[in-house]
């Protein structure tokens, strides 16, 4: 049930996302161009293939993927990752792993906005983001 997620949204509002990307490991440059972009996220299905678009001034990304089948993810910051993205209680969460790490990216709709968690260890960065 991804449909509540489907369509366009841009970022309203972004807490504590400098100490997520530091606790991830981004260069210090890397964190201050990132810090700045306030990228939009397309969210689209084609059958049971959902594809999640991020667009900005520091880089666009895209994923593809079948939910609870793990896959190769490379980040906006360039980590290769395994991911893997499941639906659990209205919640599209999203685990990535990578040289014996782990963040999880937590997307849930709360009053028509888009809440995104992401969290390593006890850091935990909250982005807010509208449908357009």
């Amino acid at each position: 049930m991804v449909e509540p997620f489907l369509g366009t949204w841009e970022l309203v509002s972004s807490e504590n996302f400098e100490d997520y990307m530091k606790e991830l490991g981004v260069s210090f440059a890397t964190r201050n161009i990132a810090g700045l972009a306030k990228p939009s996220v397309s969210i689209s299905v084609d059958g049971d293939v959902v594809s999640i678009g991020t667009e900005s001034s520091f880089k666009n990304t895209l994923i593809t993927f079948k939910l609870g089948e793990e896959f190769e993810e490379t980040t906006a910051d360039n980590r290769k990752v395994k991911s893997i993205i499941t639906l659990d209680s209205g919640s599209m969460i999203q685990v990535q792993k990578w040289l014996g790490k782990e963040t999880t990216i937590k997307r849930r709709i709360v009053d028509g906005k888009m809440i995104v968690e992401c969290t390593m260890n006890n850091v935990v960065s909250t982005r807010v983001y509208q449908k357009v």
